[in-house]
């Protein structure tokens, strides 16, 4: 019998994930237009180096997309939405460094 593993906690995994910015919109509801603002407001980060290539983004920054996506509807503004979760982030990086000292 296969054992499902719960990807939710495989860290290795999370790193890697890397989604362009089409399938980020499917997954989160987000439109690729609001993305690519919050972007420029530099909200979030893509992982896009060279002007005009396709944007895509990581774990983290998925995270912080639904994250902000759940403030401003429950009525935050932008700003006050993107830095309460900058510190949410901050907090969240360090409990899994911590995590990963204690695996490693």
């Amino acid at each position: 019998m296969a054992h499902n593993k719960d990807l939710s906690f495989d860290y290795d995994f999370l790193e890697k994930v890397i989604v362009g910015i089409g399938e980020v919109a499917q997954i989160t509801g987000i439109p690729t237009r609001q993305i690519r603002y919050w972007e420029d407001k530099e909200i979030i980060t893509s992982l896009t180096e060279e002007e005009g290539k396709n944007r895509r983004y990581d774990y983290k920054n998925i995270k912080k997309m639904l994250l902000i996506k759940e403030l401003l509807d429950e009525g935050y503004t932008l700003d006050a939405a993107a830095e309460k979760v900058k510190k949410r982030m901050e907090g969240i990086e360090a409990v899994l460094s911590k995590l990963n000292k204690k695996r490693d």
